[in-house]
């Protein structure tokens, strides 16, 4: 059975002093895709923006866009959903053998005598190491292990996934957007963006393209306890391509394959391509906060 989700996402930045202006663009409407649909969608921002729209980007993610001229010390932005999320196929991998190793994933994708393909060549892109690279021997080492000569593409995942989740400790704050995955191999500790990011160069590592994802995980109280609101957070995963144009998605930070539980927002190669909020504000503020809160309900 399908899973419906109502998801309200609210951001408030604070300021120590008024912002005469303020422009603001992001991904915070799920996507429509194989296995969602994003039934209902709003993004209001208070105080109301002068201009506000709607776009696509390349990836084909939703984008908002806005820009705020009144003068505020405090701005808010509420993203309000409800999306259906479709039971994935048991076997992600029906239309390509699950004992298909993972050079021949490679293989399909830059060998010489591959047929051309417009699919498989938007897939290319998602192999290559970002304009600051990742791919570093530190990651080459760490993904060496998961890398048999021959082995299934498919258990090459679990094995990576369970291996992140079982070296690196959950632990919240620890890193920024500016964290490297160097750093987060040194340190053995992270968030989710980072424990995908990580598994994203592993692969790009071996010649695989790998993009970042980022959504919602609904979570569930444990027995006998109410759901508490506004508690959920965003969340972060990889995935892999494969031969058939399949993206097989899954989550180091709980070391599992993405299933129904799972709301996509956007992909890209990396975070910066997809953040839930950034912008550019005009103000002499010299402090300012910001407060997130994500309620996943189950409908």
């Amino acid at each position: 059975m399908s899973r419906r989700y109502r998801i309200k996402h609210i951001t408030t930045y604070t300021y120590s002093d008024r912002v005469t202006s303020s422009y603001g663009r992001g991904f915070l409407a799920p996507r429509d895709m194989d296995g969602q649909h994003c039934v209902e969608k709003s993004v209001t921002v208070e105080p109301a923006p002068t201009d506000q729209s709607f776009g696509v980007d390349v990836y084909g993610n939703e984008d908002v866009y806005f820009h705020v001229t009144h003068d505020h010390e405090k701005l808010v932005v509420t993203a309000d959903s409800l999306v259906e999320v479709y039971p994935r196929p048991q076997d992600e991998t029906t239309s390509w053998p699950a004992t298909a190793s993972w050079e021949s994933a490679r293989m399909a994708l830059f060998g010489a005598n591959v047929p051309a393909d417009p699919a498989r060549a938007s897939a290319v892109e998602f192999a290559l190491d970002l304009p600051t690279p990742e791919i570093t021997d530190e990651v080459r080492a760490y993904a060496a292990p998961s890398f048999w000569p021959g082995r299934p593409l498919v258990d090459v995942i679990v094995d990576l996934t369970h291996r992140i989740f079982t070296d690196f400790r959950y632990l919240s704050g620890s890193t920024t957007v500016s964290t490297t995955v160097v750093d987060v191999l040194a340190a053995r500790s992270g968030v989710c963006q980072d424990f995908a990011r990580l598994a994203i160069a592993c692969l790009r590592s071996q010649g695989l393209a790998a993009r970042y994802v980022s959504g919602y995980l609904a979570t569930e109280p444990p027995p006998g306890k109410e759901r508490m609101i506004g508690v959920d957070a965003t969340h972060a995963w990889a995935a892999v391509w494969m031969p058939n144009d399949r993206w097989l998605a899954f989550d180091p930070t709980n070391d599992q394959l993405v299933d129904e539980r799972y709301a996509t927002v956007a992909w890209g190669r990396d975070y910066a391509d997809v953040p839930p909020l950034r912008g550019v504000i005009y103000t002499e503020a010299e402090e300012s906060t910001i407060a997130v809160s994500v309620d996943v309900a189950p409908q």
